[in-house]
């Protein structure tokens, strides 16, 4: 079942202002993929109209598609997490009594929290590992490919902490 944390009431102070500011977090990557997508739409309509109408092929094209997809692809991957839509087999746990399904919510959560962790950090090495090499025909460094990589998993970790708090504050849910 898909649904929008944004709907349900938020407590006041401190939390609430945690779980807005995330929320507009989300909002803003949701925001950004989106202009992204649009962007990709504009350079292949330029790679079609360059290849048959001007007989000149625009060879920048691929590199920047590849670069915008990895964006949209992580940006929308920690969008969905946020807004608990991302994709999950969830029909087994939620079938369970509420004390092994509690666990088990858990232990996806910690492992979710590990792994958001992990893609930083090897995001944020390969960011800096890659800061001199530069992609070809376009001029930009390596790094703008793994920089995705890094702040989907700053965003996966913060945006599963907010849930399993949520989740801790508000017992049941």
């Amino acid at each position: 079942m898909l649904k929008d944390n944004r709907l349900e009431d938020r407590e006041s102070g401190l939390p609430g202002l945690v779980e807005r500011f995330l929320d507009r977090l989300a909002d803003l990557c949701h925001w950004f993929a989106g202009v992204l997508l649009v962007l990709l739409i504009g350079i292949f309509g330029w790679l079609v109209y360059g290849r048959y109408v001007l007989n000149d092929t625009p060879t920048w094209v691929e590199q920047a598609s590849l670069i915008i997809v990895v964006y949209v692809t992580f940006l929308g991957a920690a969008v969905g997490i946020r807004r608990d839509a991302h994709l999950s087999i969830d029909f087994i746990r939620e079938a369970m009594p509420p004390l092994p399904r509690a666990v088990l919510r858990l232990v996806s959560d910690l492992a979710m929290i590990a792994f958001g962790c992990f893609m930083a950090w090897q995001g944020w090495h390969l960011v800096m590992t890659n800061l001199h090499r530069k992609i070809p025909l376009l001029g930009l460094t390596e790094s703008w490919r793994a920089a995705p990589l890094a702040i989907c998993g700053v965003l996966t970790v913060l945006f599963v902490a907010a849930s399993l708090y949520r989740r801790w504050r508000t017992p049941g849910r």
